[in-house]
């Protein structure tokens, strides 16, 4: 059966002699794997459409599920700077390999889409990757059903000021002062970083606009998140650690 879907490319890989197979986020379709005939050889009209990022329409045959095979495409936007820059692209290949690695094929769809497409798009446009990636971070803890409680105690459930609460990674959110007993390691965080983390859990990318954040306030806003991925999901990604590579290089 023939198949024509929007997607971006968030995975591709080497196949047999001179082909690729590409993992593909569609909008209607959830992830989709394609076979690209000759995609690697010389002059192949396919190699532009499967460069990680490219968002592109693509017919391809499918029967019965499985792998499809591509049979036309067509680039709508390749996101070549963000190849072109090593901060972009590693950031763009840390939301791609997050997503495919978290989410399963039925949960991917044009909410998904939509989010990615949003984030290679503020990545390409030059806003704060740190930033763009903390929001797209909470949506795949929210999306996996390990979204963080903000607003109140997690422990308690009671309201208290900003600067009376501690983050939890391991409880799963806020955690007041009175509560601390129940996971002494909790983080010490900002009344700013913890208005910011319920913003990021309140937009989803499409809305995001210009955010203005301080280098300290930025790196607390990694440390959070980061505690957050690790004690949630506990993934180890390769793109993380090249991410982290570029951290302790400065880069």
């Amino acid at each position: 059966m023939l198949h024509r879907v929007e997607g971006i490319v968030i995975r591709s890989m080497d196949y047999g002699e001179g082909n690729a197979i590409i993992t593909l986020c569609t909008e209607n379709a959830g992830k989709v794997g394609v076979l690209v005939r000759g995609a690697k050889k010389v002059k192949s009209r396919h190699a532009a459409l499967i460069q990680p990022f490219t968002l592109g329409q693509y017919v391809f045959f499918r029967n019965n599920g499985g792998l499809g095979t591509l049979n036309s495409g067509e680039i709508m936007n390749s996101h070549h700077p963000i190849r072109e820059d090593l901060i972009k692209a590693a950031y763009g290949s840390y939301a791609c390999e997050l997503l495919d690695r978290v989410l399963h094929d039925e949960e991917t769809g044009s909410f998904w889409f939509r989010q990615l497409s949003a984030c290679l798009d503020a990545l390409e446009e030059g806003k704060d990757p740190g930033v763009i990636i903390n929001v797209f971070e909470m949506k795949i803890l929210q999306a996996a059903g390990y979204g963080p409680q903000l607003d109140s105690c997690v422990a308690c459930g009671r309201e208290k000021p900003d600067n009376e609460l501690l983050l939890s990674p391991r409880l799963g959110g806020a955690l007041c002062r009175s509560c601390r007993h129940n996971d002494p390691p909790a983080m010490e965080v900002s009344p700013r970083a913890l208005k910011l983390l319920r913003l990021f859990a309140a937009l989803d990318l499409t809305r995001l606009g210009n955010v203005d954040v301080k280098e300290s306030t930025r790196a607390e806003l990694k440390k959070n998140m980061r505690a957050f991925m690790d004690t949630q999901l506990g993934l180890r990604l390769k793109s993380q650690n090249f991410l982290d590579q570029l951290d302790k290089y400065n880069i």
